[in-house]
């Protein structure tokens, strides 16, 4: 092998190890690392000092060199109902807000992945614009609009649809229009990247051999967006279930979600231990849909490939 070929391939194979080690350098730094020192604390226990935890080694007074582990927070944590709701009231949040971004989001990025290509920068736009606000600003914005004065009633009663102003605010139909109104560009965006790259040859292949529209789109468009289908519902359904700051300012007493109760076990409680349990659960519970979401992502870039 000549030098200068045998320089470009040890140029080559350095590149494609610095390309995988640095996201799993990422990862250890800002994912694993986090994650030891959080599941560390949910061992320990709780006391009035800085750290407010007891130290996972050297913890037993007059036992040096010892080790203190204690698993009473799982137990705490799963013998008591209010984390059982938390968690399933959470999973129920994110499930059907996760299905109606679903419903509202694939006919928009059908639409614009159908549409003529200069308009899909333009609609593509309008889908992102809402990212050049503050998160908080448009929470607040909802807030105003669903109000028994706000923007929503002041239309119904115009509109002669009701008498008097409904109560929408403070509800869990406040914290679902919250929840789809924020994360619905996570839904379209890799929809209409899984969408846009499908050929149209196929559509007409299908429509030539004698398929209706509707059995086109079930039988052709919708198998080959299932990839696209699954990354958009995992982005939604991931963040969906540990939402804090939508349900504590749309929701009611009632919209008891496991972001809260983690916030309230940290702050108010000061309770580390417990707190950190709390969140390693949540984290084993993301678990299994963020597997499927890298599944589904190397399936479809050798699909691409």
């Amino acid at each position: 092998m000549r030098p200068a070929s045998a320089g470009r391939a040890t140029h080559d194979r350095l590149w494609r190890a610095w390309v995988i080690a640095a996201p799993f350098a990422w990862l250890i730094v800002l994912f694993l690392i986090p994650f030891v020192l959080v599941f560390k604390i949910s061992l320990a226990d709780p006391i009035l000092g800085q750290p407010p935890f007891t130290p996972l080694f050297g913890a037993v007074e007059g036992a040096q060199g010892s080790w203190h582990v204690t698993f009473d927070n799982y137990r705490f944590l799963f013998a008591d109902n209010l984390y059982l709701y938390s968690y399933l009231k959470s999973l129920k949040v994110a499930f059907i807000s996760t299905v109606l971004c679903l419903a509202v989001g694939y006919p928009m990025a059908y639409g614009i992945a159908r549409a003529a290509r200069p308009w899909r920068h333009i609609l593509l736009l309008l889908v992102i614009l809402p990212f050049w606000t503050s998160f908080l600003l448009r929470v607040y914005a909802w807030m105003g609009m669903l109000g028994k004065q706000g923007l929503v009633n002041t239309l119904l009663l115009q509109a002669g649809l009701v008498d008097e102003p409904v109560s929408m605010l403070y509800t869990d139909f406040a914290v679902y229009i919250g929840i789809v109104y924020t994360y619905l560009p996570f839904m379209i965006l890799p929809l209409y990247a899984n969408l846009e790259r499908r050929h149209r040859d196929l559509h007409e292949v299908a429509a030539d051999l004698g398929a209706r529209p509707l059995a086109v789109f079930l039988d052709v468009t919708l198998p080959l967006s299932i990839p696209g289908i699954i990354a958009g519902c995992m982005l939604v359904f991931i963040p969906a279930i540990g939402e804090f700051v939508i349900p504590a300012l749309l929701g009611g007493p009632e919209t008891l979600m496991i972001g809260r109760t983690l916030y309230d076990e940290f702050f108010f409680n000061r309770d580390w231990p417990l707190s950190s349990a709390v969140a390693t659960v949540l984290v084993f519970i993301l678990v299994l849909p963020i597997m499927v979401f890298q599944h589904y992502q190397v399936k479809e870039t050798r699909m691409v490939s």
